[in-house]
């Protein structure tokens, strides 16, 4: 049997088969009370909510049962923590680094000799820009294919770097060769640990706590695209919990599994020092899987939430737009809905706001753009908005502009054109294979009305844009992806006492009120070409922390295709082509420097 009525399920005293009954989840926004628009299989316990969209399972007893028995062995397991255990014994014959260094590794972090000399650690002299001198340093060696790519130099005063302009390699990445699991820790040291307690295919990040996990793009088909099983092994910390989440998006939350230490202990090591090899091999056999839907608990969310407590909320991205940042800010797993006229330039803004967001954040960029085509000529816009030159000869654009602005958009902007129908379906897909392959955190779908759209049979309008605004939303969540959909109003006819056409709001965009009513963010672009300048309404922010709403001001630069903060003048004695003010001009390059690891 399955309690339907647990989760606010009214099946009307019905045993067997498939019935259609009304959805709580979106009975308390619906005109109409009496459609029963959610869909039950009494019998498989899959129910589907053909107005909002929810898709839920309601297992019965007996998988309830075992759940619960599943959770109290585990409680079990964990509870039979060894009381004691030995430590390596240093042995003076075996050592391959200076014995004061080689005693530290082994009595002090109980790293056996054995894993010291398989990883090949070494130590040297090494200037530490830190302390601004020669320091005794511990070297972790990373090699791939045998051949020594980078090294990290770790100093008794914890300061660390890495050799400059070196390629950036996991640690330890040649033993995922021909594996089908592997374990991912945020440290060498950590990583040393689970060699020690008997794990062979385990890895570190280069970078620690770093979120940005560009130097991963190369290595995701050749040597992680196979694997049946990801133990994720970062530290506890409010970073590591974010590394945590950015490494599951990267892999995909169905294979991965999240290890916890337990108290006292944020990392492998500490597990291993504190507990011991058998402790910690326990520790990370019962690694969780991470939930990829259903319901969750305070307990279940217990990092998460012990985050949000010790850091706040924390500012949304910024722009670098000043006026803007004042009144929207920017966040990952949301929609950004922008509508305006033909012709606002709604476009031209959003791949400026993009580029910005890249350019600060890092984050990669993903478009589906079809009216931007050849691709080349959208290409050419945005190396324009890069630096600031025309893309044309004899205009300042040099071969070293146009080579860097080619590198810079090679590794961080990509572009959806599918052969065939450019469904949702279909390009959401194909994003998703952007996340995992090229780690793109921005998509840009612009327009919506160039998907080829296909409802199911029966299905009106306003459910088939419900339904697919619950799936950008859902795409945008588990990916961790900012979702920018651009979106065209309907036809909006001028007064005919004044002769003026009102202002678009986001409730005039074709089709449905779930634009707005589903939109993180609801944004209109207006062009003003009398008086010069191009307002952005900002109608809806979700999140008070991101932002309060309002307006921006900015005049179009059509050299650059930037757009310029400026003030607005609204006194109506003042000439029209004067009321923009105060111009913020930007002419500068904004392409970075190719960044050096020390």
């Amino acid at each position: 049997m399955r309690n339907f009525a647990s989760h606010q399920v009214d099946v009307r005293h019905r045993t067997s088969g498939v019935i259609k009954t009304i959805c709580n989840q979106c009975l308390p926004t619906r005109h109409n009370k009496r459609d029963r628009s959610l869909r039950v299989n009494i019998d498989t316990g899959h129910c589907h909510c053909y107005h909002c969209g929810a898709d839920f399972y309601v297992p019965d007893d007996n998988e309830e049962r075992e759940k619960a028995e599943r959770r109290a062995a585990r409680q079990r397991r964990a509870a039979a923590v060894p009381q004691h255990f030995r430590r390596p014994v240093f042995d003076a014959s075996k050592t391959t680094l200076s014995e004061a260094t080689e005693r530290w590794l082994v009595e002090t972090r109980c790293i056996p000799q054995s894993v010291i000399a398989a990883l090949r650690i070494t130590e040297q002299e090494e200037f530490m820009p830190e302390s601004a001198a020669k320091e005794r340093c511990v070297c972790f060696n990373y090699f791939e294919g045998g051949q020594l790519v980078n090294t990290k130099f770790r100093s008794g005063k914890k300061h660390f770097k890495m050799v400059q302009g070196a390629e950036l390699i996991p640690y330890n990445i040649d033993s995922v060769v021909g594996q089908t699991s592997c374990i991912i820790h945020e440290g060498e040291l950590d990583a040393a640990s689970s060699i020690a307690a008997g794990f062979e295919s385990v890895i570190s990040v280069p970078a620690g706590a770093n979120s940005n996990l560009s130097w991963l793009d190369r290595f995701m088909e050749t040597h992680f695209e196979d694997l049946k099983e990801i133990i994720i092994a970062v530290d506890t910390d409010s970073a590591g919990i974010r590394l945590r989440d950015e490494l599951v998006n990267r892999m995909g939350a169905e294979r991965c599994r999240i290890v916890t230490y337990g108290p006292g202990c944020k990392d492998a090591n500490e597990h291993l020092v504190k507990y011991g090899i058998e402790s910690l091999r326990i520790a990370i056999e019962q690694a969780a899987e991470v939930p990829l839907e259903g319901i969750f608990t305070a307990a279940d969310l217990h990092g998460d939430l012990r985050a949000l407590f010790d850091n706040g909320f924390g500012p949304g991205a910024e722009t670098g737009w000043e006026e803007m940042d004042k009144i929207c800010t920017y966040e990952r797993r949301r929609v950004v809905i922008v509508t305006g006229i033909p012709g606002a330039g709604k476009s031209e803004w959003v791949d400026e706001l993009v580029l910005r967001l890249c350019l600060r954040h890092q984050w990669k960029i993903g478009f589906f753009s079809p009216e931007n085509v050849p691709i080349a000529y959208h290409l050419r816009k945005l190396i324009e908005k890069l630096t600031a030159h025309r893309f044309q000869n004899g205009c300042g654009m040099t071969e070293s502009l146009l080579a860097r602005s080619e590198e810079f958009l090679t590794e961080n902007v990509s572009h959806i054109s599918l052969k065939g129908d450019a469904t949702p379906e279909r390009v959401i897909a194909k994003a998703h294979e952007l996340v995992v392959r090229r780690g793109c955190r921005i998509f840009v779908f612009d327009p919506f009305n160039r998907f080829d759209h296909d409802p199911k049979p029966g299905q009106s309008e306003t459910q088939y844009l419900s339904n697919l605004l619950n799936k950008f939303t859902e795409f945008a969540t588990q990916n961790n992806c900012l979702l920018i959909v651009v979106a065209h109003p309907r036809k909006m006819n001028r007064n005919p006492a004044t002769g003026v056409t009102p202002r678009v709001e986001m409730y005039d965009i074709n089709g449905s009120a779930d634009f707005y009513n589903k939109a993180d963010y609801g944004i209109v672009v207006e062009r003003d070409k009398e008086i010069g300048i191009t307002r952005v309404y900002v109608e809806k922010v979700k999140f008070k922390h991101l932002g309060t709403g309002g307006v921006a001001a900015f005049v179009y630069d059509p050299v650059s295709g930037r757009y310029l903060p400026c003030e607005e003048s609204h006194d109506p004695a003042v000439p029209v082509d004067q009321r923009a003010r105060n111009t913020v001009f930007d002419n500068s390059c904004w392409l970075p420097e190719k960044e050096l690891f020390e």
